[in-house]
């Protein structure tokens, strides 16, 4: 028998239902359950991203321009050059080779990210084996997926010249949604094991969500995510028949029924309000713009530097390192655009997840569950910005307020109270 106690709802007095409920008083009381001390740590856990984003770029422009300037791009070129004659066989030998150079100039910087920092807040339970078999896994499947990607693009750029950056711009896209599409059946599994969640209370409430909303689902998959993170997560993914609504071990064991469903219902939001869809149009939008500037800028760059780099010219995959950190700068410069377009669906899903859950008390407790790792009052123009979900004290503030539109017989009380 496991000595873990029993997940509990958390709900401070104040939030509970009664004839001199307030909407903002209930939502301070939430936010002043959190002590001082996680708070601070959460804030600079999550600040630190805002400057992980602007360094991350930083050193993917340094690692361009160093693979340009000691001419291993152009001499990657005329290796492929060497070995066949056919130009998308020659870019995916090439954009392989590039993305191996790039994966391994930028793993220490990775590992500090994604190790060191997590277990230095206290977010992550992988050990070294888990780590390295994980970013073996995604450098793999990279290298297969991002290879095509790349040879697709230069192709395009071959076939239809200054029409490059339209054509390329709708390639994105459909790329987006292709990987939406396999994502859920064949590479979310090679990184956990997902299982079918046994029949009982949680399994037949969140069919019934998903009855409710629409989404067809037959089955509820969870999967092992606490070997490698303590965050709570879950998703409603693919399409068609590669649709899966799935939950990781963490929200399933660590949160009660009312926090599951309204997490569920948020994600069954997401599928029913087709965001798969839009998010991805959305991000394809963006990328042009990013495609245009390295439209713009390739060739002055290029004038200048070219000769010395070995680069022909924009159709050549040598290349490639000045497309990318002329994109990367350009999609830094862009995360306001990208932020509020995940935030508007996150807020839609939120309000879509609560009428169908009918669950204020447990959305409001699941924001709080995952205030160790996000901001829980940000300022407005911060979170307008740089956060790419509403903030948790936006969260349980919309939580409330529909507690307070619906008359206590549709929002009663949960049974599990500290």
């Amino acid at each position: 028998m496991s000595d873990t106690p029993a997940p509990q709802i958390i709900l401070p007095p104040a939030a509970r239902w009664g004839p001199d409920f307030d909407v903002t008083k209930a939502t301070d009381a939430y936010v002043a359950m959190i002590p001082a001390a996680e708070r601070v740590k959460s804030d600079a856990y999550f600040e630190g991203g805002y400057w992980i984003g602007a360094w991350s770029t930083l050193i993917t422009v340094l690692i361009a321009w160093l693979l340009l300037q000691t001419r291993c791009s152009a001499r990657l070129r005329d290796f492929t050059e060497r070995c066949t004659r056919r130009p998308f066989l020659r870019t995916f030998i090439y954009a392989a080779g590039l993305l191996l150079a790039f994966s391994l100039l930028i793993l220490p910087w990775d590992f500090y990210t994604g190790f060191y920092r997590e277990h230095q807040y206290g977010m992550s339970n992988q050990d070294y084996a888990g780590y390295f078999r994980d970013w073996g896994m995604s450098l793999a499947i990279g290298l297969v997926i991002g290879s095509f990607a790349i040879a697709g693009l230069y192709a395009i750029v071959r076939r239809v010249g200054s029409r490059w950056v339209v054509w390329a711009t709708i390639a994105t896209g459909a790329f987006m949604l292709f990987m939406t599409l396999i994502n859920p059946v064949f590479i979310a599994p090679r990184f956990n094991d997902y299982h079918s969640l046994p029949p009982g209370e949680t399994r037949d409430s969140i069919l019934a969500l998903a009855q409710q909303a629409g989404v067809p689902a037959a089955d509820v998959f969870w999967f092992d995510e606490s070997r490698q993170t303590r965050r709570i997560s879950a998703n409603v993914a693919g399409f068609a028949g590669t649709m899966r609504i799935s939950l990781n071990d963490n929200l399933l064991n660590g949160a009660t029924l009312p926090e599951i469903r309204a997490a569920m219902a948020h994600e069954i939001g997401h599928y029913a309000l087709n965001h798969g869809f839009w998010i991805p149009f959305g991000f394809a939008l963006a990328m042009g713009l990013g495609f245009w500037a390295v439209d713009r800028l390739f060739n002055h760059f290029h004038r200048r530097h070219g000769e010395r780099w070995g680069v022909r010219g924009l159709g050549d995959p040598a290349g490639l390192p000045l497309a990318v950190a002329i994109l990367s700068v350009v999609m830094l410069l862009l995360t306001p655009v990208t932020n509020t377009i995940v935030r508007t669906a996150e807020h839609q899903a939120d309000a879509f997840g609560l009428d169908i859950a009918r669950e204020p008390y447990g959305f409001a407790s699941a924001a709080m569950r995952i205030a160790n790792y996000r901001k829980i009052e940000p300022s407005r123009l911060e979170e307008a910005i740089l956060f790419d979900h509403p903030s948790g004290r936006t969260r349980v503030e919309r939580a409330m307020r529909w507690l307070a539109a619906h008359p206590p017989a549709e929002a009663a009380l949960p049974t599990s109270q500290p």
